[in-house]
């Protein structure tokens, strides 16, 4: 039985990147997704080379319409979501209409893999993971999975005798225990970075270091990606 047994997933931008072969992944450990597309060339091609448990739905993350017709289908064929994967769309309005995908997001965690590049405005200074946190009120919010590219991150994570590290970061340290050990159930190896005012601080005053730049955090065995997003 697969670690995800069970658990349907919703995966907006999921034809094609990192949304894609999250999906993959999903469906390898039992999930079922839907993922979303804006062409449907695309979205047929990737529910093909997903090859089953899969739903594609054409639409536009960022068109509110598209997304109350994508929540609409999956709460009329599954009747509930356990994994919300938002990975396109942007702007406030978007990350508020996803949100409404549940009545209350009170006690339950949200993963943010999302990377602001460039910073939109709209941020006001904020770090994007902050952003994203005003929308789902009541969760919390675990900053991950943003920093492999698709192909890695799609692939085995267990390499040459270590495990791939994944870096994570929340100002909730309660939040962070339940997603370093989904990490470790996938086979990645879980890094804890500190506050997400810690890292945001960090980004800014060494803008061209990444996380597999940070000494001290990386434990024995793991193995790092360091080749050029």
């Amino acid at each position: 039985m697969g670690k995800l047994e069970g658990k349907v997933a919703v995966i907006t931008g999921g034809s094609s990147g990192m949304a894609l072969a999250s999906a993959r992944r999903f469906v390898e450990e039992g999930a079922y997704v839907f993922i979303t597309g804006r062409r449907q060339e695309a979205l047929d091609e990737a529910v093909k080379l997903i090859g089953r448990n899969v739903t594609g739905v054409r639409g536009d993350a960022s068109n509110l319409d598209d997304l109350d017709r994508l929540f609409n289908i999956v709460k009329r064929e599954k009747g509930k979501i356990d994994i919300l994967y938002a990975s396109a769309g942007t702007g406030e309005a978007v990350h508020r209409e996803v949100a409404n995908a549940l009545p209350s997001w009170e006690g339950k965690t949200v993963i943010d893999a999302t990377n602001a590049f460039p910073v939109p405005e709209e941020l006001d200074g904020l770090p994007s993971s902050a952003f994203v946190a005003k929308a789902f009120t009541g969760a919390k919010l675990v900053k991950g999975f943003n920093h492999l590219i698709a192909a890695t991150l799609a692939a085995d994570p267990i390499v040459e005798g270590g495990h791939r590290v994944v870096f994570l970061s929340s100002d909730d340290e309660d939040a962070i225990a339940p997603v370093a050990d989904l990490a470790k159930q996938l086979g990645f190896a879980p890094v804890k970075l500190g506050s997400l005012t810690r890292v945001a601080a960090g980004a800014r005053t060494r803008p061209h270091l990444g996380p597999a730049h940070l000494p001290g955090f990386v434990q024995e065995g793991a193995v790092i990606d360091l080749r050029p997003m």
